[in-house]
């Protein structure tokens, strides 16, 4: 009898992958999920330790958007890279993962405009490229959805900060253990903001020009490689995603040139949101294998991928990843769904998809004997 074409589609899924220092066992990733599950001090607990070492036969777990500093904080209960209880913490997580043989990188985020006061060190109002309110809202426990803030500008001097910041919570991802780090330059977030010309209209030397809203990813990009190495430092972008009122008038050349420039620093991945985050894939036109063509290193791809779709992806070259979010959340054991062609879980439909406080639809859903 002859293997059946199923199993050699579904091969392209499991091949191994160099990914700078080390090798992952398949080439499926589990997307950053922000699942708000830290404690009052921002330090993952022994529910979220449980929830990756559940998840950890995918080739790389991304974890969850991690704030690199107080002031980068914009949900509640997120976790914090920043501290050393938040350190410890995190090394809880990923010893966890490296015990069941996984591999786990960490997001690193800085919320900007996408915040509230109530999150920010004395009641202050959040930053952001401009003093532009996005029109978004945040969760505060007690009073429910409220409104993102009205951020203040960073004043140019103030920059350098947070780029060390940046640098300083990726050498604190090292030290907690994780195999490398992937920055957060999606979804209308600080580094996002500063991309766009719809929430960035500064006139000094970050604002203007391409050129110039590149420049702070950029300086964010140079500063962590720099710390810890560009093997083990990855970044995903949303091009064309209107998430958290991001907006930009031309996309393709502004997202090319920040391709161009990444590829002289040499990350080990780039990981692109195709489309609408959570929503159509051709929300709008835009040319991604342009950007593919112009990176060396490897191209991870997400929004919405079944296994066929991802298989597809793979075969054809046009990724050499794929990242999976919902799929992830409710199927902890989802390559041996996919390897033995077998049905996924549904979602709970009394547990929300990013909230909630205990282990019903975060640690509950059930894995394969």
């Amino acid at each position: 009898m002859g293997i059946p074409a199923e199993t050699f589609a579904t091969d392209a899924l499991f091949q191994p992958l160099k990914l700078g220092r080390i090798e992952v066992a398949n080439r499926m990733a589990m997307a950053p999920l922000t699942r708000s599950r830290a404690n009052d001090a921002l330090e993952p607990t022994d529910m979220v330790v449980e929830y990756y070492r559940q998840r950890a036969s995918v080739g790389l777990i991304i974890a969850e958007a991690t704030q690199i500093s107080a002031t980068a904080q914009g949900y509640t209960h997120t976790p914090g890279i920043y501290t050393p209880a938040q350190i410890a913490a995190w090394k809880q997580v990923t010893d966890a993962v490296h015990a069941k043989g996984g591999k786990i990188f960490v997001q690193l985020w800085h919320t900007g405009r996408m915040s509230h006061n109530a999150f920010q060190p004395n009641q202050q109002a959040p930053v952001a490229p401009s003093a532009i309110a996005a029109k978004a809202k945040t969760y505060i426990v007690g009073q429910g959805y409220v409104d993102c803030a009205v951020p203040r500008a960073l004043e140019t001097a103030e920059i350098a900060g947070v780029v060390n910041d940046f640098r300083q919570a990726a050498a604190n991802a090292i030290q907690a253990g994780f195999d490398g780090v992937e920055i957060h330059g999606a979804h209308g977030y600080l580094i996002d903001a500063f991309l766009r010309d719809g929430s960035n209209h500064r006139t000094d030397q970050y604002g203007g020009s391409i050129e110039n809203r590149a420049r702070f990813l950029l300086e964010v990009m140079a500063a962590v490689t720099q710390e810890i190495g560009a093997d083990r430092v990855g970044i995903r972008l949303s091009p064309v995603s209107p998430v958290n009122d991001s907006s930009e008038s031309n996309p393709q050349p502004l997202f090319e040139q920040v391709v161009r420039e990444l590829e002289k620093l040499h990350p080990v991945y780039i990981h692109v949101v195709e489309g609408h985050t959570g929503g159509p894939r051709d929300n709008a036109p835009f040319d991604y294998e342009a950007l593919r063509r112009l990176y060396s290193g490897v191209w991870m791809v997400n929004n919405g991928y079944t296994k066929e779709m991802a298989v597809d992806a793979l075969r054809s070259g046009r990724a050499d990843m794929v990242s999976f979010g919902r799929a992830m959340i409710t199927t902890p054991d989802l390559p041996r769904r996919f390897r033995d062609n077998l049905p996924l879980n549904e979602p709970f439909a009394d547990a929300p998809v990013y909230g909630g406080t205990g282990p019903h639809g975060y640690t509950d859903y059930p894995a394969l004997p």
